[in-house]
């Protein structure tokens, strides 16, 4: 194990590393994909992209070993023992796991599918398969959401009251133009990471409230998710990508708040990308009299961007070579949130509740 892996993500490493064949050689397979594995010690044995020159240059500019000129030969030519790793947009996803060989691992992008229809026939030609499949969504594995984890699952703040995610920031949707024709992308492109989020520290809302905005001459996107789970629990998301207006006022955190303490993570990718801005996280308790006490800002090394990305890919390892009984993200966890995305994606369609307009309808008749 490489010591620049966080100390909180080496426990997702495997004992013997497996090696990966990329699908997909696009700019988050270039920016946090490759940057994580060889952090991590993860062998890469090659890569395939639709776009050939992509694939040669990804391979030149971080020494891969091998670039296919095929995505059957890619398949074809795997190391017995590799883990594919799609990261393809998300309506070629249906095709290529239907050319994958049986019992094999693989790690693909978010979001599964377009559609929870999409997301329900991949999950079913997984299981036909017998693949070990599992989807990349890992901000839930940033080294300050685990680090937040643990202090919650330790009990530190005591019962979980109150998850609130807010971003505003400016997008450079530019970068990933196939995305912005398609509606209510911010949903299951962007909010679904959040949404993940949530439901792996509260599980399944028993209602989601959404509303998206797109406002495409101007490129203004936003979008606020209300998952309800009932006075249990209030989880509330809040996407603003269009705040124009420089770093000051720019926001990317989340914050658990609990019945004894609180905890706050900055996500600073999201601010100033694909720079970006300072990772940190804080937590603040009740003293014994239930006053709170200065926030002190917690040592947490690592950051969304790359080392996430060991997570998802460490944990899929481990659970291959049978190191672990299960696998965080698996695909069957991630039809769950697939599951909240078409949900919030019919509450967006319909729009809320009109006002009444007189009294019959306000009264009754």
């Amino acid at each position: 194990m490489k010591t620049g892996v966080p100390p909180a993500l080496k426990p997702f490493v495997p004992s013997h590393p497996l090696p990966v064949v990329f699908i997909g050689a696009g700019g988050i397979v270039r920016d946090a994909h490759v940057p994580a594995y060889k952090k991590a010690g993860f062998p890469i044995a090659g890569v395939y992209d639709l776009d050939l020159d992509r694939a040669r240059a990804l391979a030149d500019d971080f020494h891969l070993p091998r670039v296919y000129d095929s995505l059957e030969k890619a398949v074809r030519e795997a190391p017995e023992e590799a883990v594919f790793d799609v990261a393809v947009p998300a309506a070629a996803l249906t095709d290529i796991v239907s050319i994958l060989p049986e019992n094999r691992a693989v790690l693909m992008q978010k979001p599964v599918g377009e559609n929870f229809c999409q997301a329900f026939q991949i999950h079913g030609l997984c299981r036909r398969k017998h693949l070990k499949a599992a989807v990349n969504f890992q901000m839930r594995m940033a080294p300050q959401v685990l680090q937040a984890r643990s202090i919650i699952d330790s009990g530190e703040i005591g019962e979980l009251l109150d998850v609130e995610v807010r971003v505003t920031v400016q997008t450079p949707w530019h970068r990933w133009p196939f995305m912005v024709e398609k509606p209510y992308f911010e949903l299951p492109y962007h909010s679904i990471h959040h949404i993940d989020l949530v439901r792996s520290f509260a599980g399944n809302p028993e209602r989601v409230h959404a509303l998206a905005f797109a406002r495409r001459d101007e490129q203004h996107f936003a979008s606020t998710i209300i998952l309800d789970y009932g006075e249990r629990l209030r989880a509330n998301i809040e996407t603003n990508h269009s705040h124009h207006f420089g770093l000051r006022h720019q926001e990317s955190y989340v914050k658990w708040e609990g019945t004894r303490g609180a905890v706050k993570a900055q996500l600073g990718l999201l601010m100033n990308y694909p720079q970006g801005e300072p990772d940190y996280i804080e937590c603040c308790r009740l003293n014994d009299s239930g006053e709170p006490e200065d926030w002190r800002t917690l040592d947490c090394a690592g950051s969304w961007f790359p080392d996430g990305f060991i997570g998802t890919m460490g944990s899929l390892q481990q659970y291959t070579l049978g190191e672990k009984e299960s696998v965080p993200t698996s695909i069957d966890d991630a039809l769950a949130t697939m599951a909240v995305v078409e949900a919030a994606i019919q509450s967006n369609r319909m729009r809320g509740h009109s006002l009444p307009l007189d009294s019959t309808l306000a009264c009754g008749s």
